[in-house]
């Protein structure tokens, strides 16, 4: 009996809750540090951009008007899944970056996933004020959620840097759309997987695997895209004038890639936040 032949997986993208095959039917080959093949990922298109885009903007009431508590709750809830295919995570980690620290970065991941999921209700507290103001009047400003965030994940960390950047964006209330590494792409399609059954509503992260270089415009132009950022883009500054057409806030990032293994701080939090300042008479 001959040797059977393996069937080689193809992943899909994750939009809206759902994992579609992109629709311009292109695939791409996903192999290892070392060039062995591993899988086929989809190769996102300008219309795929769109459909994930037309489903962050949906989901973003639902997803910023839920109580801070509750979004820290579905938010911990990925963390205990990221937990639980723990061992996955280290395998696809070794594959695109090698195995000297796969376990330390994501053992790192899943913590720093943790951290931002307890920030969820303490933003309002350590960002908001109650206003000193000269009158009878109390006035009082509140942090808000952005909007739709277009994120290009960092190339070289595939797991630890995704889930630096993505994190932080889900935990103020906005909704993502994320163009993950092209050549490292299988844990944030793993991280799809965990997002698709976390509680997390469809719509509210969307993850799309293709070329940062050729969805990043894309997603700069896009009218109903308020912020974006761009650390994994080859040309940030070309991301930033399809950015100001539309007036949308474009993150100021490091030239080269940040270590992801520092310690985190609320700087990237800050960062999709809108201040809201509301006046309101003492009465009599």
């Amino acid at each position: 009996m001959s040797d059977r032949i393996s069937v080689a997986k193809t992943y899909k993208l994750f939009v809206g809750g759902k994992f579609p095959r992109s629709e311009s039917g292109r695939v791409y080959a996903v192999t290892d540090h070392k060039g062995k093949f591993l899988a086929n990922a989809a190769d996102a298109s300008r219309k795929d951009v769109r459909d994930a885009v037309s489903a962050a903007r949906k989901a973003f009431p639902g997803w910023s008007g839920a109580t801070a508590y509750n979004r820290g709750q579905v938010l911990y809830r990925v963390a205990e899944m990221l937990e639980g295919r723990r061992e996955q995570f280290v395998a696809e980690v070794t594959a695109a970056e090698g195995g000297r620290h796969a376990s330390s970065i994501v053992d790192a991941a899943i913590d720093r996933w943790v951290w931002y999921a307890g920030w969820t209700d303490k933003i309002a507290s350590v960002l908001g004020a109650a206003n000193p103001v000269a009158g009878p009047y109390f006035s009082f400003s509140v942090p808000e959620p952005t909007g739709v965030v277009g994120i290009l994940a960092p190339q070289r960390s595939s797991l630890l840097g995704l889930v630096s950047v993505l994190a932080p964006v889900l935990a103020t209330g906005c909704t993502a759309v994320l163009v993950s590494s092209r050549e490292r792409p299988l844990p944030a399609i793993t991280l799809s997987e965990v997002l698709a059954t976390a509680d997390l509503p469809g719509g509210v992260a969307n993850i799309l695997t293709g070329n940062a270089d050729e969805l990043g415009p894309w997603l700069a132009s896009h009218g109903d895209v308020n912020a974006l950022d761009p650390t994994g883009a080859s040309d940030r500054a070309a991301l930033a004038r399809e950015a100001a057409g539309t007036v949308k806030r474009v993150l100021s990032v490091p030239a080269d890639e940040p270590d992801w293994t520092r310690r985190p701080d609320i700087a990237r939090l800050r960062k999709f936040l809108e201040t809201k300042s509301v006046w309101h008479p003492m009465g009599v």
